[in-house]
C-alpha cells in the first residue's frame, strides 16, 4: 500500500522521508528538523499528512504567539534584489 499518491505536479513517485523543512507563515520563518514528508522522486515537491501539518502549526503558535522558547535560534541573512 502506498502512503502517498503520485505527484500532482509531475506525476512522479512520492516516497516518505525525514526532511528539514522551512515553515513560512506571515512574516515568520521556522526551520523544522526531522519531519516526515512525502517527497517526489522526480521534482522534489513535498507533501505532508494532516497530523504533521497540525503539529507544525501548533509549534509555530507556541513560539510566535505564546512566546515559548524554540530549541535553538538561527541567524539567517536576508537580502533585497
Amino acid at each position: 500500500m502506498k502512503n502517498y499518491a503520485d505527484c500532482t505536479y509531475c506525476g512522479g513517485e512520492v516516497v516518505e522521508k525525514k526532511i528539514e523543512y522551512d515553515y513560512r507563515r506571515e512574516k515568520h520563518l521556522m526551520v523544522v528538523n526531522n519531519v516526515s514528508a512525502g517527497v517526489c522522486r522526480q521534482c522534489g515537491e513535498k507533501y505532508f499528512k494532516p497530523d504533521v501539518l497540525k503539529r507544525m502549526d501548533s509549534i509555530y503558535h507556541d513560539i510566535f504567539d505564546r512566546h515559548r522558547k524554540p530549541e535553538k535560534t538561527l541567524l539567517i541573512p536576508a537580502v533585497t534584489l
